[in-house]
């Protein structure tokens, strides 16, 4: 542990940050009570590693919640010197920002399937002000395709923001209300709708199959669970394990982050969320089995669908179909 950092200056702002900002006030005194008491107990005493001290106070708050949104972890960098939520300090956000930049913003491969089957294989739902015009890109290189495949597997999360722009183009018709979550840093309750037009063609007459996995956290799941609520998607893969309160960051220490979860999300449809429960999918499967499922049934549809066709262009098509379905192991 780096010198003159001591346990008690440590859980003392985590105390606080918790009594202010954790969404269940009665679930963060109960988390504060059974830190107390393992300070109280000399449980830390003779921890001289960042990381395991933050291992130790991550496992204890957890121990009382369950909660996974809500952890502490080490920085071997020094965090910038500011008591407020870090997405408020520029210097915390410039690094974030870079970051997500390096990786296209969660986007990690658009691409066009044989049978003309549309794959998106989404990594991070970023802020929409950071990475919109690269949602919109790969919307866009999806619309002449027929049938969409999600890849969530590799999704631990992301922006509210991002999901209302992205689902603008899977749902159609008017505005729809897709979630509403209680803040409490600011005590206000704030729904979530899809924007009234995105540019480009929209993609909501289009069969949509999404995978999913154990890695699929936060936002990937309410991604998922509000489709699968919908009716709009077949979800495939593992079940999730369910975390689905927002947080921030806020600083501890020096070298120590807290992730606070900060929100409540209701689902205008379930009138629950996915809060350790998590998403069940309609086809399980194992998580490197997914995809393959998947583009089988994608493929499987647009072959009915085209039934026999009369154009050239769609005689082509179910041909390339037809060879992708057999080498997957179709008749």
């Amino acid at each position: 542990m780096q010198e003159n950092i001591n346990h008690n200056e440590i859980i003392k702002v985590l105390l606080e940050k918790l009594r202010t900002y954790y969404v269940f006030p009665d679930m963060a005194k109960k988390i504060c009570t059974a830190l107390q008491q393992h300070l109280y107990d000399g449980e830390y005493d003779d921890i001289a590693d960042g990381k395991f001290l933050a291992y130790a106070l991550t496992t204890h708050m957890q121990e009382i919640c369950q909660d996974e949104h809500l952890w502490v972890e080490w920085h071997k960098e020094a965090l910038p010197d500011d008591d407020e939520a870090l997405r408020f300090n520029k210097e915390w956000v410039e690094q974030q920002q870079l970051q997500a930049q390096k990786n296209n913003y969660g986007f990690q491969k658009v691409e066009r399937m044989a049978g003309n089957v549309g794959y998106v294989d989404i990594r991070y739902l970023h802020r929409p002000e950071w990475g919109g015009d690269i949602a919109v890109s790969a919307m866009n290189l999806l619309s002449n395709t027929d049938v969409l495949i999600f890849d969530l597997r590799n999704c631990p999360g992301g922006y509210p923001g991002m999901v209302d722009l992205i689902n603008s183009y899977l749902l159609g018709g008017e505005p729809t209300h897709l979630n509403s979550i209680y803040w409490r840093d600011d005590d206000a309750t704030k729904q979530y709708w899809t924007l009234p037009y995105v540019p480009g063609k929209k993609l909501d007459d289009k069969a949509l199959f999404i995978l999913i996995s154990k890695q699929t956290f936060s936002g990937g799941e309410g991604f998922a669970y509000d489709m699968q609520a919908r009716k709009r998607a077949i979800i495939i893969g593992e079940k999730t394990d369910g975390g689905a309160h927002p947080g921030a960051s806020y600083r501890l220490h020096s070298h120590f982050e807290v992730f606070l979860p900060i929100g409540c999300p209701t689902h205008p449809i379930t009138g629950s969320n996915w809060e350790g429960v998590g998403v069940t999918p309609d086809v399980l499967t194992e998580a490197d089995q997914a995809l393959m499922v998947a583009y089988k049934m994608a493929l499987e549809t647009i072959i009915k669908t085209l039934g026999i066709p009369k154009s050239g262009p769609m005689r082509l098509l179910l041909a390339e179909a037809r060879v992708a379905y057999k080498e997957l192991g179709g008749e």
